[in-house]
């Protein structure tokens, strides 16, 4: 191209003005200079005072520093009049330096010398201690010649103490002299940076002007020669009209597009034959984007934009496309992308949970109305079971309807819950049975779809529905149920597209129902594995009135659990304990600890000590699974053990990292006794802490796990306070106590096992109580005996006489032969007749056969054979041997004597 020349070389003189590009770039060039400069010349005043005031500091330091440590200050410090030895030697060094001022002071700050004489004699401004104990600092302060970079030093002894101090300082005013030097020479290097970028900004304004302007008549019909070509070969119709509705230009698509005839510029819209609407869609003089309108056959979209808004003459540009073929191809991507975002909708909403029901519902809803006007689920009837189904051949195949929608209400379908038999010969069910799809465009044409049912199939071809899709279910090979879509009225009837948009919504539908279904295997079996190893019923026992309540979690069982174990003596024990988890391996863990429980609670341990047992098996278990390499060991099992005594009316609990009991008082107040909180089960390292609890007669024990307090939605001190708010107030039975807990803290399916044990405690009558100390003399034994026959038969209990004489003989002999004193006899009557002899022997007697040269050794075994159960449990001073029997069994049991006692 031909150098570019100003084609009118008087416009030069207002080139430069503010309305003109080169001029608005110059003035933003200069402005970006001075900016520029401005902050150099800041920074480097800046840089120079902060440089000043460091020299300064290094300059004071180094002065104090020399004086300091000069020959002769000590001696001067130390003298009569150190103001006359010290003032001149600090004012020569002051000059010397050109600092302004060198004060000498002793250790207190009082000055000896300062370029003031008046300020001799007076404390010093400032901080100075830190110097007195040796450290010299410099720091910038007011003292009294203004603000001054000072520095003190202490002036050392020989021994190391301090003489004195000597402070140095430079005044702020005279560091500004020393960086205000360098002021001219910066002033001086700004100016002419100036200078030189303006020059630089001029030479770049003028470069622009002549790159803009100056166009000459070459480049100018260059120029339009290019537009014309542009204009006439893109595909896209662009027609010009002015502000009365002429045409003033049409290019060859806007020919093409509106079949303008010869001579259309410059006459009117309206005489060349375009339709009216679009006529006056062009001749509007509005702003239009892609307003479709017709013309012909054809589909325009249409954009106007007007040519006057920069102050040219008045008109319109209008751009035409032909968009026939594309809104046809947009429909199609429409339809498209509705189905995309339907199967995005569906995977968010199907299998939001692990239901094989509402899994089913999910899958029905999703496709009404957006895909089908109605639409069922029918799944096989071991699917809903959790389990997998096979298709019998030669037989019907019954599915349960499952799920239903629709637009509106009462269809003739098949309802939910009702039984769907498929024959396989009909076509519905070959495609059930082989995994296909059905796809019946046009119901009525359809005549094996109706033999299936007539009666129902004619409901429904009057209800409107005339276009059915049937897809099974199937996953992994396994055909769970079918999927049906319906579509009524007026609405296209399915096609080979929806056909495929419905086998792959069935297709991710099914894995979410398949899911649910091997969940709800899973669960169920968990549910039956923990069920069987909870307690089926309550044990027998008047100590305490026990109610229960056990939760499963709705996302899977745990391993939460309960028990309730008689021990001797009347006593009971309440058992709550929680394996951390879900699953199999929780309830499996759960069974196990609980059986460990039952099988050291039989020892009659303290509560403290059976939960040490219970964590060295735990322990124990968990190192023999780690080291098997099979599943995560026992980890985060608690326990909480109490046992209840009702002859005193008192409770000795301990807990293993177990939330502790709730205990309601007869008066209605709720308290939550302070139960030593030990480690969690398996962790070992400390010992478990019981404490003894006082329960007045009518109280509620409430035991519990962490599931009943505490979720997602509260905390566990809002769960502790809820529960106090529901227990308190009213007498309630522990039944009731129960369901008013469960209806207060859980009143949706919870998320974590819940278990709650409700104890309503009892006192034994002090009637049914006897106690005798006995000496330890063979002799006392008949004593004893005697009272113990006349408490039965003040009792009514004449028949356990004989029985309970010949027990009580041989434990009570036993206590005084091997034991120790004292000796103590106790009776209780409660729904066994229970014989108790204590001693302070630690020696527990065992069962044995006697041979024929022994001359006893029997008497235990005739205690086994009149007693019901016998047993040993120690005591902090002693032991217990007690008996148990039934009262109301009739005459003395058959005794079986061993062989060797036999021969006898």
């Amino acid at each position: 191209m031909a150098r570019l020349r100003p084609s009118n070389p008087g416009r030069s003189r207002t080139l430069f003005g503010v309305r003109s590009v080169a001029g608005q770039v110059l003035l933003l060039e200069l402005a970006l200079v001075v900016l520029l400069v401005v902050a150099a010349v800041v920074s480097l005043v800046v840089q120079g005072r902060r440089a000043a005031v460091m020299e300064a500091r290094s300059r004071s330091y180094a002065v104090a520093d020399a004086f300091a440590h000069s020959p002769g200050i000590v001696q001067a410090l130390d003298s009569r009049n150190p103001t006359a030895v010290l003032q001149p030697l600090a004012e020569d060094v002051r000059k010397a330096t050109h600092v302004d001022y060198v004060v000498v002071s002793n250790t207190s700050g009082v000055r000896y010398t300062h370029p003031d004489p008046a300020l001799i004699g007076k404390h010093i401004l400032g901080p100075y201690k830190q110097a007195v104990l040796g450290k010299g600092f410099t720091r910038t302060f007011t003292g009294s010649r203004g603000p001054a970079v000072n520095s003190v030093l202490p002036v050392p002894r020989a021994d190391g103490s301090t003489a004195g101090l000597v402070s140095v300082g430079i005044t702020v005013t005279n560091v500004n002299k020393l960086a205000d030097r360098n002021l001219p020479l910066l002033i001086g290097a700004a100016v002419t940076a100036f200078a030189l970028t303006s020059g630089g900004a001029a030479l770049i304004s003028r470069r622009l002007r002549r790159q803009t302007h100056g166009l000459g008549p070459a480049e100018m019909t260059r120029l339009y020669e290019h537009h014309a070509a542009v204009l006439h070969s893109v595909r896209e119709g662009v027609l010009i009209i002015d502000g009365d509705g002429r045409l003033l230009l049409a290019n060859d698509e806007a020919r093409r597009l509106l079949s303008l005839p010869a001579g259309a510029e410059g006459r009117p819209l309206a005489d060349v034959g375009l339709p009216g609407p679009l006529a006056d869609l062009l001749t509007s003089g509005r702003i239009a984007s892609d307003e479709v309108s017709m013309a012909d056959d054809r589909l325009l979209a249409v954009n106007l934009r007007p040519i006057d808004a920069h102050g040219g003459p008045a008109g319109t540009v209008a751009t035409l496309r032909d968009t026939t073929e594309l809104a046809a191809l947009a429909g199609r991507a429409t339809k498209v992308r509705e189905r995309m975002m339907l199967l995005h909708a569906a995977g968010a909403r199907i299998g939001s949970t692990l239901d094989v029901t509402r899994t089913a519902e999910e899958l029905a809803n999703v496709v009404v109305p957006r895909f089908a006007d109605f639409s069922s689920v029918d799944l096989a009837q071991p699917v809903l079971r959790g389990e997998e189904p096979s298709v019998p051949l030669g037989t019907v195949l019954d599915m349960r309807r499952t799920a239903a929608a629709g637009v509106r209400g009462e269809p003739p379908f098949y309802p939910v819950g009702g039984v769907v038999g498929f024959v396989p010969t009909s076509p519905g069910a070959l495609g059930l049975i082989n995994g296909h799809t059905m796809l019946v465009p046009d119901l009525s044409a359809e005549p094996g779809w109706r033999a299936t049912d007539p009666v129902r199939a004619e409901r429904i071809l009057a209800y409107g529905v005339h276009s059915l899709i049937s897809v099974p279910l199937h996953a992994r090979g396994v055909v769970l149920g079918m999927a049906n879509f319906w579509r009524s009225d007026d609405r296209a009837p399915f096609d080979e597209d929806d056909l495929t948009f419905a086998e792959e919504l069935v297709a991710r539908a099914a894995v979410c129902v398949d899911n649910a279904r091997r969940y709800t295997r899973e669960h169920e079996m968990a549910v039956a594995l923990q069920r069987s190893l909870l307690p089926r019923g309550l044990p027998e026992q008047d100590a305490l009135d026990v109610a229960h309540r056990y939760l499963p979690a709705q996302a899977g069982v745990g391993g939460d659990w309960f028990d309730v174990i008689p021990l001797s003596g009347a006593r009971v024990a309440l058992v709550v304990g929680d394996v951390v988890g879900h699953g199999l391996h929780a309830a499996a863990t759960m069974g196990r600890l609980r059986t460990a429980v039952h099988n050291f609670s039989t020892l009659d341990l303290p509560a403290d000590e059976l939960l040490a047992r219970i964590d060295e098996l735990v322990a124990r278990i968990a190192q023999e699974e780690n080291t098997d390499g099979g599943p995560a060991g026992i980890t985060g099992a608690t326990c909480l053990y109490a046992v209840y005594d009702p002859v005193d009316g008192t409770c000795t609990a301990a807990r293993a990292g177990h939330p502790g009991p709730a205990l309601v008082l007869p008066d209605g107040s709720v308290r939550f006794p302070a139960v030593p909180a030990g480690l969690p089960l398996g962790i070992g390292g400390l010992p478990f802490e019981a404490v003894e609890l006082p329960l007045p007669e009518g109280s509620r024990l409430v035991l519990y796990t962490d599931g009943l307090v505490h979720s997602r939605e509260r905390d566990f001190d809002t769960g502790l306070r809820m529960m106090r708010e529901t227990l308190a107030g009213r007498h309630r039975t522990s039944e009731e106590t129960c369901d008013d807990l469960i209806t207060a803290l859980l009143p949706a399916p919870p998320g974590d096992d819940a278990a709650v044990l409700v104890a309503t405690t009892r006192i034994l009558a002090p009637s049914r109580v006897g106690e005798w100390d006995v000496e330890s003399d063979p002799s006392a034994v008949a004593g004893v005996r005697k009272d113990v026959s006349q408490w039965l038969l003040d009792r009514g209990l004449e028949e356990e006489t004989f029985a309970t004489e010949l027990i009580l003989s041989e434990l009570v002999t036993n206590a005084i032969r091997y034991g120790g004193a004292p000796i103590r006899v106790r009776m209780l009557h409660d729904r066994t007749l229970i014989c108790e002899v204590s001693d302070a022997g630690s020696t527990a007697p065992h069962l044995r056969y006697a041979s024929t040269t022994d001359e006893g050794g029997r008497g235990l075994y005739l205690v086994s054979q009149f007693a019901d159960r016998w047993g040993t449990r120690y005591t902090a001073e002693g032991k217990v041997i007690w008996s148990e029997q039934t009262p109301g069994r009739n005459g003395a049991p058959a005794i079986e004597w061993p062989y060797d006692a036999l021969r006898l």
